[in-house]
């Protein structure tokens, strides 16, 4: 993870609540996946518009990130032709919410150890095509990523006061 951002702290949250009120899952479909249930979110497409973005490509979430082009210089070019969306898009949009290959990879498989480690009741492995696991693991997650982005506003609220008080004539 690059840097926190609020947007996909909101899509993990907003993720999990889906899953918790009954949205499809299952682990071998791509657009009800763990990630394909994020992407769902981030896109506001349907599980059969993200199992079809995601056959333009080959393997699971983890090996259609390597295939992005930023990552990878290769670009996908077809697109869905009901939402217009491809491989591409979505890993751009992926990346611009901070996220790398490592971290679909870990979104996919619940393997972030950052994450495991706060998980509620301490570090464990979770089951990653267990939805109750899925969905403590997307809302540790957005925890983790928003105690991040805290401490960096408090850090530069912080820098502001010690520059104001160098500042100051007295």
């Amino acid at each position: 993870m690059k840097t926190p951002d609020i947007r996909l702290i909101d899509a993990l949250r907003t993720t999990a609540k889906k899953l918790k009120e009954g949205a499809f899952y299952a682990w071998g479909h791509h657009g009800a996946c763990n990630c394909g249930n994020l992407i769902q979110t981030l896109t506001h497409t349907t599980k059969e518009e993200v199992q079809k973005i995601a056959f333009q490509g080959n393997g699971e979430w983890s090996d259609l990130a390597c295939s992005f082009g930023e990552w990878s210089n290769e670009n996908q070019t077809e697109y869905c032709e009901n939402t217009g969306i491809n491989l591409d898009t979505i890993f751009s949009q992926l990346s611009s919410l901070g996220l790398t290959q490592e971290d679909i990879h870990n979104i996919e498989y619940l393997e972030d150890r950052e994450v495991l480690r706060k998980l509620p009741g301490g570090m464990r492995y979770l089951n990653r095509n267990d939805r109750n696991d899925v969905i403590l693991y997307f809302e540790t997650y957005a925890n983790v990523l928003e105690e991040k982005l805290l401490s960096t506003i408090e850090l530069n609220i912080n820098e502001l006061l010690m520059e104001k008080a160098e500042s100051s004539p007295c």
